[in-house]
């Protein structure tokens, strides 16, 4: 669930709102990485958020402040700010033929801003993690050091038509998928034991507290909440059970089961945690 763009989006909307501070943005984005950057894609970008052109260079964190200012103008208001997060085969919200459409899919993640008194002033922001020297390697996480984060700023065509998810649809299919996929795995007995795994449910709760650093503003709605955890449990426990999958005694056939019952659970879980970031992101301009 946890990413740049989200973490961006939520606190930029909130800051915007009036119901947050710049800090809390910066705050929110240092968790990701110790520095921020942000480029022009293009001359166009360059032009609606006040980004250097042509000569194009790296500006600073309290710059990217001021080019989420710039994109949404002087009328701010609620859908402004909104979260795509494209995986092959589903590219909604994403303006075909675009060298953003590219590379938010590479990413798998992308903001867009567009801007109420002119459309076709849209632009779109999509991350890239920078990483040291590829000779020396971190002890801790077997992994180049790494040193920011790049947001590049590309000019949109319009402001895209956005995909609506319904949180309380969202909420009920994830909890139906859930069980369904219980069901399944328990009938092909992927479990702790076949799999010599002696607490499954630590790895799960592993992966749940690396979520739990990154917070959530102050008005978000309880439920958009619920949906969140829940999804992320859910998540971690596909991430789990993929892994107990490929290493448990189960024939080839029980482990094709179960990855046909997996399957369908990514994608519930990825509209469950739109609707949730949705909800949120309108709940900043709740009357």
């Amino acid at each position: 669930m946890w990413c740049p763009s989200v973490s961006l989006s939520l606190w930029a909307n909130a800051w915007l709102a009036g119901r947050a501070a710049p800090d809390d943005v910066l705050d929110a984005l240092s968790l990701w990485a110790p520095k921020q950057s942000v480029t022009a894609y293009d001359a166009v970008a360059a032009g609606h958020t006040g980004l250097p052109w042509p000569d194009v260079h790296d500006a600073g964190t309290v710059t990217l402040l001021q080019t989420l200012r710039a994109a949404v103008g002087r009328s701010r208001a609620r859908g402004t700010i909104n979260v795509v997060q494209p995986v092959p085969g589903d590219v909604r919200g994403l303006p075909p033929g675009t060298q953003f459409e590219s590379d938010a899919l590479a990413a798998g993640e992308a903001v867009i801003i567009s801007c109420p008194d002119d459309p076709g002033a849209a632009v779109g922001l999509v991350p890239e993690f920078n990483y040291g020297d590829l000779d020396e390697i971190e002890e801790r996480t077997g992994l180049p050091e790494l040193c920011g984060l790049s947001w590049t700023v590309y000019s949109l065509p319009g402001a895209p038509a956005l995909e609506h998810y319904e949180l309380g649809d969202s909420e009920y299919a994830l909890r139906s998928a859930v069980r369904s996929a219980a069901d399944a795995l328990g009938a092909i007995g992927l479990g702790a034991a076949a799999c010599d795994v002696d607490d499954p449910r630590a790895l799960v709760e592993q992966l749940l507290e690396s979520t739990r650093q990154h917070r959530i503003p102050g008005h978000a709605p309880s439920r958009a909440l619920r949906v969140l955890e829940n999804a992320a449990h859910v998540d971690a426990i596909i991430a789990v059970s993929s892994g107990l999958a490929g290493i448990g005694p189960q024939s080839s056939s029980q482990a094709q089961i179960a990855s046909d019952a997996l399957r369908p659970l990514a994608s519930v879980v990825r509209s469950a945690r739109m609707a949730a970031v949705s909800a949120i992101l309108q709940s900043a301009w709740a009357d």
